[in-house]
């Protein structure tokens, strides 16, 4: 009987089994996950679950008992340590498989031990068990810093702040989303965190954190010493590639896969974070959930023989206070960015331009912006500027 071993019981992991027994496979499945809790839902860890307002049982994609009953054996809290041919290593026990995944997504990068990073109360948000961690630490009135202006800083942020903390946010870019967004979405999230009470510092970076054993302030680039009684870091995440490399998997910023999921060797595949693949004559790797969910349930399918192609349609969004940003596309070589104004106040959405070829949009509480521009961007066509600034022009001749 064909065996499906799966690495990794993140949105990945979990939607292409799910997505193997919907297409009548009837080989056994085996889904191995590091954490001791079924595949759940991350988005959410840093907000709703942060909150208060999402219980553990919500945040699971399904209940524990479904594996079971749909014949996948989901073994939690188990670590895959080697892989030779036909075999995976999960310490002293070997199994066989006929297909493996990969689906590891990705770490959390850390501050080094150098600068505090390993001191007590130094916290990244990346899964549960971080969470439940630095939860108690969310105490109306302490003040927590912030290390890192993208998205997750900002989320974390936009918590903190919700629940009466002190929060003092530093980038060392020039502006906060420097790298993943254009200035006039850095300015628009800058005065939304600053109207609700967060102190952003742009331009300086981290010198190091203080404290003996647990962190009690912190030493800015430009001199200033900050107390704290924590701190989150949030300077980007990297693809889980270890599992990858033992096995002499090719690498190229992330797993690297064909258009197919295929890696360089025969019989394993890789999807969702760690996995980079074919896109307009380069290749890229996305961290988003659609992607995760899209890749896998392709990879589902060409275990099955369609040999079926990816096509990614890149599309992201971020919650920040009472602001649901959605983002269409990718912005990557943008020249020039054209504001829209939504139906309602507050509304606003930013499109961005290779000459006169619509790359991406920003939509800030405005989803008819976004919808409109993600279905023209995945049809693959453009609008004129000067109609994109027109809020009264109608756009659905370009879609």
């Amino acid at each position: 009987m064909t065996h499906v071993v799966v690495v990794g019981a993140g949105q990945a992991g979990s939607s292409l089994v799910v997505k193997l027994r919907n297409l009548g496979f009837e080989g056994e499945i085996t889904l191995i996950g590091a954490e001791d809790v079924p595949p759940y839902q991350r988005p959410p860890l840093s907000k709703k679950y942060l909150l208060g307002e999402m219980d553990l049982d919500r945040l699971f994609l399904k209940p524990e008992a479904f594996y079971g009953e749909n014949g996948i054996t989901l073994r939690k809290g188990e670590v895959a340590t080697g892989i030779s041919d036909g075999n995976i290593e999960l310490g002293d026990e070997v199994l066989s498989y006929d297909h493996l995944v990969l689906t590891t997504g990705s770490i959390p990068r850390h501050l080094p031990a150098a600068i505090g990073g390993a001191l007590d109360g130094v916290y990244v948000v990346r899964n549960l068990a971080d969470v439940d961690a630095m939860a108690p630490e969310f105490g109306a009135g302490k003040h927590v810093l912030i290390i890192g202006g993208g998205y997750i800083g900002l989320e974390a942020a936009a918590v903190a702040a919700s629940k009466g903390l002190q929060v003092t946010l530093v980038e060392m870019a020039d502006r906060i989303l420097q790298r993943v967004a254009c200035p006039q979405t850095s300015d628009y999230f800058r005065a939304l965190h600053t109207s609700k009470g967060v102190r952003i510092i742009e331009g300086v970076g981290l010198d190091h954190l203080m404290g003996e054993g647990r962190v009690t302030g912190a030493k800015l680039t430009d001199g200033t010493e900050l107390g704290i009684d924590f701190a989150i870091v949030g300077v980007g995440i990297m693809p889980d590639i270890a599992l990858a490399e033992v096995a002499g998997v090719e690498i190229e910023n992330g797993i690297k896969t064909d258009a197919q999921g295929h890696t360089s060797r025969p019989g394993i595949w890789a999807a969702g974070d760690c996995a980079s693949f074919p896109y307009k004559g380069g290749r890229i790797r996305l961290e988003s959930v659609p992607n995760a969910i899209d890749q896998a349930e392709v990879v589902a399918e060409n275990i099955m023989g369609a040999d079926k192609e990816y096509i990614a349609r890149p599309w992201f969004w971020s919650d920040q206070f009472d602001v649901k940003l959605q983002i269409a596309g990718l912005n990557t070589g943008y020249d020039d960015v054209i504001t829209r104004k939504g139906d309602k106040d507050g509304m606003v959405s930013f499109w961005y331009y290779k000459g006169d070829q619509l790359l991406a949009v920003d939509a800030m509480n405005d989803p008819r912006g976004y919808m409109m521009g993600k279905r023209i961007i995945e049809a693959g066509k453009s609008v004129p500027k000067d109609v994109v600034a027109d809020p009264a022009a109608d756009l659905k001749p370009f879609m």
